[in-house]
């Protein structure tokens, strides 16, 4: 397993010197924020970033993520031309040495929240979500400056996608996935990178649009599409956790046996009702999943790809991006690993003090 951990580049406040103090990360998750969505990424590019992150210490175990263009999820008539760009994109990480890539399929919306700074009884503050308090966001004014996504649209770009996704329906996302998936999988055999798709964040519909990566019975479908080994998940226990249909140790199991999860994000959520969660502490006892379950799950069923923590709380008066602070996510990653290497040496009684296989 790849301990790694997100960073977003050099502007990011969470820089590479004070990841380096992290024990046992070895891997960073990156990505190139200045190319625009749909355009190819540039060979040079792709390797100066790696090169940046070697020079610290790192891997660059992932990339988190190549954006997959609304044109190519909507099967527009450029839609072609687009998921060739993308294959390119994949090539050109492949002959840069880097194996897995994430992405996702969400329309329009990539996670959601309806809080960025939820307070805790603790004194520290999370990520949230209230179905009620969502629905309520006033969308005629575009997206900026609402809680959860990146990308920017003004009223008009917002009001064409989101009628063309209801247009569209949730079979015509999926042929529309599947018509992707035949095209860029054997590029990314072809080059040695792994997929994996992001299930949806939130797993259910939101503002009337259609989500597809839900639950396991569309995760197996998603797998038989291109039923290939580079064909796998970017398995968020937190983005799947907050559905009660979704037993996630369990799912780990299956998914992780058939070598089909490449990268695993790791959080924990307290589900307060129907469509209501808010994200917490790492640690089993501060939530709604047994984390400890999930990585046993793991360790046991030998998952050797990347994992990182995901989300964490803005703790010890600390300001920055939200969900994506210093301090609650280095103690989740030592969470992560303390928890990995009491199972691996229950798995491996005989093993001496120091074999941990966090590589």
């Amino acid at each position: 397993m790849i301990l790694s951990f997100r960073w977003y580049g050099h502007d990011d406040p969470v820089t590479l010197e004070k990841i380096r103090q992290i024990p046992v990360v070895r891997g960073i998750v990156s990505a190139l924020y200045d190319v625009p969505v749909g355009d190819v990424w540039p060979l040079e590019k792709i390797q100066a970033l790696k090169d940046s992150v070697e020079a610290k210490g790192f891997r660059l175990s992932a990339v988190e993520s190549i954006p997959v263009h609304e044109h190519i999820k909507l099967g527009l008539e450029d839609c072609g031309r687009l998921t060739e760009n993308y294959c390119q994109s994949v090539r050109n990480m492949g002959r840069a040495g880097i194996p897995v890539l994430c992405y996702n399929f969400m329309p329009v919306f990539d996670w959601t929240r309806s809080s960025l700074a939820m307070e805790l009884p603790d004194g520290s503050n999370c990520l949230a979500y209230a179905d009620e308090e969502v629905l309520k966001m006033d969308l005629s004014k575009g997206t900026r400056g609402l809680p959860g996504w990146s990308t920017g649209y003004d009223a008009g770009e917002l009001r064409r996608l989101t009628d063309a996704y209801r247009e569209l329906d949730t079979e015509g996302l999926w042929t529309n996935l599947e018509r992707f998936l035949k095209k860029v999988v054997p590029a990314a055999q072809e080059a040695g990178v792994k997929m994996g798709i992001h299930p949806d964040d939130p797993p259910w519909p939101i503002f009337g649009l259609p989500r597809i990566i839900r639950d396991e019975a569309s995760i197996d479908r998603l797998l038989k599409i291109a039923d290939a080994p580079h064909n796998g998940l970017s398995f968020c226990t937190g983005s799947l956790g907050v559905s009660p249909d979704n037993d996630i140790p369990k799912m780990v199991r299956k998914y992780s046996a058939a070598g089909r999860i490449h990268f695993a994000h790791i959080r924990n959520v307290t589900v307060s009702g129907p469509h209501g969660f808010n994200e917490t502490a790492h640690p089993t006892e501060c939530g709604s999943l047994d984390i400890a379950e999930i990585v046993r799950a793991c360790v046991e069923t030998g998952f050797d790809g990347v994992m990182r923590p995901d989300h964490g709380r803005m703790i010890w008066n600390e300001t920055g991006r939200p969900g994506y602070g210093l301090y609650d996510r280095a103690l989740g990653a030592m969470y992560l690993a303390g928890l990995w290497e009491a199972f691996e040496r229950d798995r491996k009684p005989e093993d001496s003090r120091g074999t941990l296989s966090i590589s």
